[in-house]
């Protein structure tokens, strides 16, 4: 079967600094046609950001393309990176309400929400609190930071497929600590050295579960020491806190979206994210669809996962 291809590159044609309070400003871009129907797309991590390849995902002949980096994160300011600021009133609520200060920044009535990984808790978060506010929802590699999926990627259970990899991302963790609250306090190290190591060893971790078969350029990109450190320290600081949710919350409110359409996509092999999750907010979410993907792990570039999100972004193009 020949494989889609993302649709061309692009450039935003239009880009600022919002001000959303607290200290934070946080980028945004907005790309492809003026007049088209507008989509949001959430960047994963916590602790990750927006890329050119994000904006590819939508017909740009057809969609006004929104692309917004969370806050501490890629071009918003204050970096995590630089500065622990970025991590002050950082939390998923007040992440939610920059999204609707963006939204009525630019005009936008309702749109769609496109979220992967974190960004699929993002978007079921914004989402339950803002159903008026959303034409439909995609989401990809499910993650909805409940108890049991953190046990499952950071307190032993993924690392009975990846044991090699688990070895070195538990040799830093003290005997008898949780590994979550001991990488916490070595990423905050006021030592940079400590606080370097700790971020490598996380992200790398990730970066050793994310594909079903090993990428070189993926494992390249979780080992690069400024994309490690913004992605150890926020999601950090965001799972230590439960993401300041109830646990199971996104699930248990899933019936706050109603009949609001929705494609989920999921690797059978996420590593990462296992389908289970995936599985349950479908089965709670009247008007969602699941494809789960028998060739495809976590990453975005596994076996036929561009080709489902392009499918279903081009389903719901006007």
């Amino acid at each position: 079967m020949r494989m889609r291809l993302l649709y061309p590159p692009i450039e935003p044609h239009e880009q600022g600094m919002l001000d959303v309070g607290d200290g934070h400003r946080i980028y945004w871009e907005v790309s492809g046609n003026p007049a088209g129907k507008p989509v949001v797309f959430l960047h994963g991590g916590p602790g990750s950001n927006t890329t050119p390849l994000h904006r590819r995902l939508f017909d740009p002949a057809a969609y006004r393309i929104v692309l917004v980096d969370q806050r501490g994160c890629g071009r918003s300011t204050p970096s995590v990176v630089t500065s622990r600021a970025g991590l002050v009133a950082n939390t998923t609520w007040d992440l939610v309400a920059d999204l609707e200060q963006l939204r009525e920044l630019l005009g936008i009535d309702r749109w769609q929400v496109f979220g992967g990984s974190w960004g699929a808790t993002l978007a079921a978060a914004y989402a339950q609190t803002h159903p008026q506010r959303v034409h439909e929802i995609i989401l990809r590699g499910v993650f909805l930071l409940r108890r049991k999926e953190l046990d499952w990627m950071y307190r032993g259970g993924a690392g009975n497929l990846f044991p090699e990899a688990w070895a070195e991302f538990a040799a830093l963790v003290p005997d008898g600590e949780d590994p979550l609250h001991a990488y916490h306090h070595l990423v905050n190290d006021p030592s940079p050295e400590v606080a370097a190591r700790a971020a490598a060893a996380w992200s790398n971790w990730e970066g050793a579960a994310v594909s079903l078969v090993p990428s070189p350029s993926m494992i390249a990109t979780y080992a690069d020491p400024t994309f490690a450190v913004a992605f150890a320290r926020i999601a950090l600081h965001y799972f230590v806190n439960d993401g300041w949710l109830a646990d199971n919350q996104l699930v248990r409110d899933a019936g706050k979206l109603g009949e609001i359409p929705g494609r989920i996509v999921q690797g059978r092999y996420d590593a990462v994210c296992p389908p289970a999750t995936a599985w349950e907010l479908h089965r709670a979410w009247p008007g969602s669809t699941l494809t789960i993907l028998p060739e495809a792990g976590h990453a975005v570039a596994d076996r036929g996962v561009l080709d489902a999100l392009l499918s279903a972004t081009d389903e719901f193009r006007p």
